[in-house]
């Protein structure tokens, strides 16, 4: 480094404090920092795109006229690198680089390259890509309850497959290479597999799908059939399994035996309108791949009704992959001291719930002992009501439960926009509640208002709140409560919301897994 006119200018600067007058040309003199090579690069980040690509960045120094970027397989940057790319201007940052193999440790270095001066030293940054993706999605004609057809680009290399559950492994031979398809046999109906395409010990891709329900254990309902007297007469343990078609009932279905009612084509779904589930004799509902339309349900009721008081456990409540909508009071409705061993709804879609008479979910003298709520798409609902609604009732008719709530990896879209209204109007006596990795935007509710609600910081984690600011800070409504956890504020950049689009191209969100991961694919 030169640094001779450090010390005159440090020279001259003590004349000029003695004098008390000093020409601008010396003060210029010490305001320049004259070096031999180029700064290093600080704060270089490094994250994962599309499974293969990195995108890296870095904070541009003032005497670099480019960048560098070498990438090695090994943490000594020895042998021929993988990549060499140059003359990166600052202007290109981010910079991205595609075409990496998967599944994969890099090893990568920058450096500044300066003008008439020598190139920085190297900055060190390692990153793992995430396993390739060369599986195709799985292609409904090529499901069955015991086989899949996977397929992938024809030519493209690959030597085994492994399908879990139950570690099933095929060898991959140059003929399924050339066609770039082969056929897994022996599974079982209405379960969700991994499949895993390697090339050596390589992964290549990944892909999850699930099994067509098995119809030899299952009664076959047509929409000819009537299926509100299959429902009414349904033998404990049944599994009813509705083809495709228009299912109009408008009429309410007495569940008194724990019973399954699936699609039997979920790529296809059946579509119940207007019927209401009424759970008694502590039975357990399995809904799943169905369409459910409250239009023109009797008295504009909620979807499913706890009709019994019991000291007994109901079993439990299971509702996934279904498309529900425009039912008027809510979804579900327990005022009757009702003690359900667990309710789960994952994997919907729901929309247009009016909550007009009654909460999106609503007990008053009812009490789940574990509540999940995870993977779902929630929008235009409950817009002058609560969300989560459990009341004192169902804890005080049930001392010993303490209900475990888990409300996570939602998109919430226009809920809730009454100042007061909440999402959690949690009062039970005793409870605890996560509320993590959620996506709450166009929405003017707040979290609670309730000092008997247990909001813990170490539970509400990375969600994210756009155009929602009441639910962190500033509410009017008297005792409002807001996340205190951590929580982001990014527009997520939906596809189309109006239309019930939610695909987001926000980059953190989809990096950090928030929201309903359907729509982060």
């Amino acid at each position: 480094m030169k640094l001779s006119k450090i010390y005159t200018g440090m020279g001259l600067l003590a004349v000029c404090l003695s004098f008390g007058a000093c020409k601008d040309s010396n003060m210029d003199e010490i305001m320049e920092l004259q070096v031999d090579r180029s700064f290093s690069p600080t704060n270089v980040t490094a994250n994962v795109i599309n499974k293969t690509g990195v995108r890296l960045n870095w904070k541009a120094v003032h005497n670099a006229n480019s960048y560098t970027i070498e990438v090695y397989e090994n943490a000594a940057h020895t042998g021929t690198p993988t990549l060499v790319v140059k003359d990166i201007l600052a202007g290109m940052l981010p910079y991205t680089i595609n075409g990496l193999g998967g599944d994969t440790e890099y090893f990568i270095r920058i450096k500044a390259v300066g003008t008439n001066v020598s190139d920085s030293k190297w900055m060190d940054i390692s990153i793992k890509t995430e396993a390739e993706q060369i599986l195709n999605p799985v292609n409904p004609a090529d499901l069955t309850a015991t086989s899949v057809v996977l397929t992938w680009p024809a030519g493209q290399m690959a030597t085994s497959m492994v399908v879990n559950p139950g570690n099933i492994t095929k060898a991959i031979t140059a003929a399924d290479v050339a066609a770039g398809k082969v056929t897994v046999t022996g599974l079982k109906g209405e379960t969700t597999y991994t499949a895993a395409i390697f090339n050596g010990t390589k992964v290549r891709g990944s892909i999850s799908f699930t099994t067509l329900l098995d119809l030899g254990g299952a009664t076959q309902i047509t929409p000819a059939d009537n299926l509100v007297n299959a429902i009414n007469n349904a033998e404990a343990g049944a599994v009813l399994a509705l083809m495709p078609g228009i299912y109009t009932l408008n009429a309410d279905l007495m569940v008194s035996k724990n019973i399954s009612i699936k699609g039997a084509r979920p790529t296809d779904k059946p579509v119940i309108i207007g019927g209401v589930f009424r759970v008694k004799g502590n039975a357990a509902l399995n809904l799943k791949d169905l369409v459910l339309d409250g239009t023109g349900a009797l008295n504009n009721n909620q979807m499913i009704i706890y009709e019994e008081a019991s000291d007994n456990a109901y079993g439990h409540l299971v509702v996934e992959d279904a498309e529900i909508k425009n039912y008027v009071k809510g979804l579900v409705y327990a005022n009757v001291k009702t003690l359900i061993e667990s309710v789960k709804f994952s994997g919907n879609i729901i929309s247009a719930i009016e909550c007009n008479g009654g909460d999106f979910i609503d007990f008053r003298n009812g009490i789940a002992k574990t509540f999940n709520f995870n993977n779902n798409t929630v929008y235009n609902s409950a817009l002058a009501r609560d969300l989560f609604r459990m009341d004192a009732g169902g804890g005080n008719n049930f001392t010993a439960v303490t209900s475990i709530i888990n409300i996570s990896n939602n998109t919430f879209h226009n809920i809730t926009n009454g100042a007061g209204n909440r999402i959690l109007y949690i009062r039970l006596p005793k409870h605890e509640i996560t509320f993590s990795k959620n996506i709450v935007s166009s929405s003017g509710g707040i979290l609670t208002n309730q000092a008997s609600t247990i909001i813990t910081p170490a539970n509400f984690i990375q969600n994210n709140y756009f155009n929602a600011p009441t639910y962190m800070s500033g509410s009017a409504t008297s005792g409002a409560k807001y996340d205190t956890g951590s929580f982001t504020t990014l527009n997520p950049g939906f596809t189309n919301a109006a239309a019930g689009n939610f695909k987001i191209s926000q980059f953190d969100l989809i990096t950090n897994g928030i929201g309903d991961a359907r729509w982060r694919q």
